[in-house]
């Protein structure tokens, strides 16, 4: 019997891919990559304890794959290898993903997943974003910014809540979704989990990073490689 299992970021993207894919199956594996010397979510910055608390509200195992960072994208794709054969073991044989825009970031996901024999599903591909961002308001999920880059967002924008006054403040050059990276969320109630999760914001902390040269080393095309940000605020979240 197929399965199908779920990057999952702990973000509004894969909540709202996760509540389409539910309504046409059911999901029993969510898979996430976890900085292996911060133990938080990649990019999110979200800690493993509200990630495991996500996990026991939404009922559904998610598989912590631990990373260095700065991994390069060769040695993180023979690592995830050995996830996905692991997996693929074990009778999932699909893998879904939150993508919407980026269209070369699909295609490397398409390429490597082929070379491995598992199939593939992108529930909100080719959607307005906006529209993403109003099911998502609509379908009564409740999601915190807890990441936005520097050059594109203050860090005032930390904590705020998605909602319709949300996007309305949204300055022109960020996408609805955040679909460029501008900004990250954790997901904390809504449709998919039995109950809501307390968090709480300690503190705003900035953090920057740097970009492998390596010129091979991208999973995007050089006519639309993206502009790599460097600074990031982030939100220090913890379990309520």
């Amino acid at each position: 019997m197929s399965k199908t299992f779920l990057h999952w970021s702990s973000g509004k993207d894969s909540a709202l891919s996760l509540y389409y894919l539910q309504q046409q199956k059911s999901i029993t594996k969510l898979l996430t990559t976890i900085n292996a010397e911060t133990n938080h979510v990649s990019m999110h910055g979200i800690s493993s304890e509200l990630l495991l608390a996500q996990e026991e509200s939404l009922g559904i195992d998610i598989k912590q794959v631990r990373l260095q960072p700065d991994l390069s994208l060769k040695s993180y794709n023979v690592q995830m290898e050995k996830v996905y054969r692991s997996l693929l073991e074990k009778g999932f044989d699909t893998a879904a993903f939150g993508d919407i825009l980026l269209e070369d970031l699909k295609k490397y996901r398409e390429k490597e997943l082929d070379r491995i024999g598992i199939k593939y599903e992108f529930p909100l591909w080719g959607r307005d974003t906006k529209a993403v961002m109003e099911d998502f308001i609509e379908l009564g999920f409740k999601a915190v910014v807890v990441a936005v880059q520097a050059e594109k967002l203050s860090k005032d924008w930390i904590g705020r809540l998605i909602d319709k006054d949300f996007l309305r403040d949204l300055p022109v050059n960020v996408d609805w979704s955040g679909e460029n990276g501008e900004y990250h969320t954790f997901v904390f109630d809504g449709p998919i989990f039995k109950t809501p999760i307390a968090y709480k914001i300690n503190n705003i902390v900035e953090r920057s990073y740097g970009k492998n040269e390596e010129a091979d080393d991208n999973c995007f095309d050089q006519e639309q490689k993206p502009t790599w940000a460097s600074r990031f605020y982030y939100a220090d979240l913890q379990k309520a």
